[in-house]
């Protein structure tokens, strides 16, 4: 029996008293719900409000005019043959009317409406031909929050004691399971978004995540879902100019006041966004999009978007050092990418630096192979294992301090612990598992028990 799956097995006996981890309900505005949607995260099997089986066979892609906000998209209805049309996704039922959809014969190809909230009364939603539309209700309660939480740091929970007993050799095939329990999950995510839109747009969609960071992992996956890679690298030359004009970062005519360095750099990505602005202006994103303060200047996102967007121009090469049995071609790809401008500037409106700077660094590096390389090797049939137990952690960061805090306390193990990139995020999936579904304070959870029972 693998580590994973033993892992699964101690999830499956334990018990645990769930509690939410907001103290009021999570709110998501339109595009974050058409992202997730988009992401199938609600899934892609559901019941209609007439009780239809309604089965999601392709997302389609984001529409780039006015109308429905996915085209070329294909359903099942009962188990019959596809139905291929458009689908919207609103936030009330009642937006098909007060959106005027059931005139605007640009609706006339719906195969799907699908909506949050549902109104006080009964109605049918139809186009300008009378063809009535199925509609399905998704439930933004059951997305996944978790990772995104920031408890304080805790104070050693009741699983110390027992662990603190543990040889060392027992307490890292614990992390060890519970890491190639949370990479089987990071594989199935990859699989299931490869599913959905092919290995390179699964791949890109997560790459671009990855280089969001937690402050702005959602424009930047936005951002991917709008500009398609098979999209961008038609037209490589204007790559950049795309990226930032649909970020919104090419928002200022006027020039003058930038840096001469700037300005010359502006004024290039200026000449390729102009004629296209018009095409895809209904892609931009909302002015208040980016979460600016408080994050560190190298993860700043102009920087980050100038990294995807050499990271698009480098594309062929990625693909081949993927394709490699050594996991060091990857490695040098993103260590080695380069900006003639953003290797010396923090933003557009920052001073040049004195020494260049990486444009994805070790740290950022370190964060795309756990969650992204290694899960995408292991999903090619490589064998990841032994090469990704060994990765150093390069940094920690706090909920992996509040994870050891609990579990380990006061240990002086706990630094050993934490060391490889593999036992940090087994780490983080006990910590999620358990100390985050725990709501009697530590004295109910089943963890402590589950480990003393562990063979």
């Amino acid at each position: 029996m693998s580590g994973a799956e033993r892992y699964t097995q101690l999830l499956a006996t334990a018990k645990i008293c769930e509690r939410p981890l907001f103290t009021q309900a999570r709110s998501f505005s339109e595009l974050e719900l058409q992202a997730r949607w988009f992401a199938g995260d609600f899934g892609r099997s559901f019941t209609s409000t007439t009780g239809d089986e309604i089965e999601i066979v392709q997302f389609g892609t984001w529409n780039r005019e006015a109308g429905p906000d996915f085209s070329d998209a294909a359903i099942r209805i009962n188990g019959g043959g596809i139905s291929r049309g458009s689908i919207e996704f609103d936030l009330t039922d009642q937006s098909w009317e007060t959106h005027g959809h059931a005139i605007n014969p640009a609706f006339d190809e719906i195969v799907l409406h699908v909506f949050v909230t549902a109104g006080g009364r009964e109605f049918f939603t139809r186009t300008t031909t009378n063809r009535m539309v199925p509609q399905v209700r998704v439930d933004p309660a059951i997305l996944r929050a978790g990772v995104s939480a920031h408890p304080p740091l805790a104070r050693m929970g009741r699983c110390h004691s027992p662990l603190r007993d543990l040889p060392e050799e027992k307490i890292r095939s614990i992390l060890d399971a519970a890491a190639q329990f949370r990479l089987q999950r990071k594989v199935q995510r990859l699989q299931r978004l490869s599913e959905l839109h092919g290995e390179d747009e699964a791949l890109y969609q997560e790459i671009a995540a990855a280089l969001g960071y937690k402050q702005n992992k959602f424009p930047f996956t936005l951002l991917a879902q709008r500009l398609p890679l098979k999209t961008l690298r038609t037209q490589p030359n204007e790559v950049e100019a795309i990226l930032f004009g649909v970020a919104r970062f090419l928002e200022t005519p006027n020039l003058a006041g930038f840096a001469s360095g700037t300005r010359k750099y502006l004024r290039s990505l200026w000449d390729a966004w102009w004629p296209r602005r018009a095409t895809l202006e209904r892609l931009i994103l909302p002015s208040r999009s980016w979460r600016l303060s408080g994050t560190r200047p190298l993860n700043h996102p102009q920087r980050r978007l100038a990294a995807l967007g050499a990271i698009v121009g480098g594309w062929s090469e990625l693909s081949r050092s993927l394709g490699k049995f050594d996991p060091v071609p990857v490695r040098n790809f993103f260590l080695g990418l380069t900006h003639p401008y953003w290797n010396f500037h923090y933003t557009l409106t920052s001073e040049a630096a004195p020494a260049a700077m990486a444009l994805v660094g070790e740290t950022r590096l370190s964060d795309i192979e756990a969650n992204i390389i290694v899960p995408f090797r292991q999903l090619a049939g490589h064998s990841v294992w032994p090469e990704y137990a060994k990765l150093p952690a390069r940094l920690t960061n706090r909920r992996v301090e509040t994870g050891a805090a609990r579990l380990f306390g006061d240990d002086p193990r706990r630094r050993q612990f934490l060391r490889t990139l593999a036992h940090q995020q087994g780490l983080l999936q006990i910590y999620e598992d358990f100390c985050l579904q725990d709501d009697s304070d530590c004295a109910q959870c089943p963890f402590p028990e589950q480990m003393q029972k562990w063979t």
